[in-house]
C-alpha cells in the first residue's frame, strides 16, 4: 500500500514537469548545445570530433545538474507554498511515501533527459562509452536530487536552497584539483598553516562525494573502463541513503 502511494505520488510529480514544458527546454538546450558544438568542431585545427564530444558532454552534465536540481526545489516549494502538501499528508499518507515518491518521480525526470543528452553525444562517440556515461550521470543526478530535497526541506528557501546545492556540487567536482593544488611540490612546506590547510580539505573531501571521478568527459574522447562504474555505483549509493536519510529527519520535524 505505502510503495502504490509512493508510486502515485511519482506518477503526478513526473506529470508535473510534463505540464511545466521542462522537456521542451530540454529539446531547446540541446539543439543550442549541437550548435555550439558544430560551431567549436569548426573551430578546431585538429581532432574536432573528440573536441565536440567533450564539450557536449560536459555542457550536458551541467544543464542536466542545474535544470534537474532547480525543478526540484521550484516544485517542492510550490506545493509547500500551496498547501498541497498538507493536503496530500492529511490523507493516511506517510511522510516517507511523500518523500519516496518525489524522489522516484525527480529521478525519472532525470533518466530522461540524460537519456535526451545521451542521443546527442551518440553523434561523437561510440555507444558503449555514452552508455557508460549516461549510468554515471543517472547516478550524479540521483545525489543532486537527493541533496536538493535536503537543503529544501532544511532551509524552505529558493535561493538559499539551490546556491547551497550549487556549492555543494561544485565542491565535490573541484576537489579533487584543489587537492591537487594543495599537494604540488612548488607548494611544499613544513609550516604549521600549511599543514593544517592540508589536513582541513582532506577532512573535507572525506564527506564529500568524489564527483571528479562520476560523468568523466574523457570517456567519451578516449573510452571508458566499465570498473569505473563500481566506485560511482558504490558512491551513489551511500550518498543517496545519508542525504535521504537526513532529508527524512528534517520532514518529520516539520509541523503541519
Amino acid at each position: 500500500m505505502v510503495s502504490r502511494r509512493a508510486l502515485t505520488i511519482a506518477r503526478y510529480t513526473f506529470l508535473e514537469a510534463v505540464r511545466n514544458r521542462l522537456f521542451g527546454l530540454t529539446v531547446t538546450g540541446l539543439v543550442c548545445l549541437l550548435g555550439l558544438t558544430g560551431f567549436v568542431g569548426e573551430l578546431a585545427i585538429t581532432e574536432s570530433r573528440e573536441v565536440q564530444s567533450s564539450l557536449a558532454g560536459a555542457g550536458m552534465r551541467l544543464f542536466a545538474v542545474a535544470t534537474v536540481s532547480l525543478f526540484v526545489i521550484t516544485s517542492v516549494i510550490r506545493e509547500f507554498n500551496d498547501k498541497g502538501f498538507d493536503m496530500v499528508l492529511s490523507m493516511p499518507i506517510a511522510r516517507s511515501a511523500w518523500f519516496f515518491g518525489k524522489f522516484a518521480g525527480f529521478l525519472l525526470l532525470a533518466f530522461v533527459i540524460a537519456a535526451a543528452g545521451s542521443l546527442l553525444l551518440l553523434l561523437y562517440s561510440a555507444p558503449d562509452d555514452v552508455l557508460l556515461w549516461f549510468l554515471s550521470l543517472l547516478c550524479e543526478l540521483a545525489i543532486v536530487i537527493a541533496l536538493s530535497l535536503l537543503c529544501l526541506l532544511t532551509f524552505s528557501n529558493v535561493t538559499v536552497s539551490f546556491v547551497l546545492a550549487a556549492l555543494f556540487y561544485l565542491l565535490s567536482r573541484a576537489m579533487h584539483a584543489v587537492q591537487l593544488i594543495g599537494s604540488s611540490p612548488l607548494m611544499e612546506s613544513q609550516s604549521f598553516s600549511q599543514e593544517f590547510i592540508k589536513f582541513v580539505l582532506d577532512a573535507i573531501a572525506f564527506v564529500l562525494p568524489d564527483l571528479h571521478d562520476f560523468t568523466r568527459s574523457e570517456w567519451l574522447v578516449y573510452g571508458g573502463e566499465w570498473a569505473s562504474l563500481a566506485p560511482v555505483a558504490a558512491q551513489t549509493a551511500i550518498y543517496v541513503v545519508l542525504l535521504s536519510a537526513a532529508g527524512l529527519f528534517d520532514l518529520y520535524r516539520k509541523d503541519l
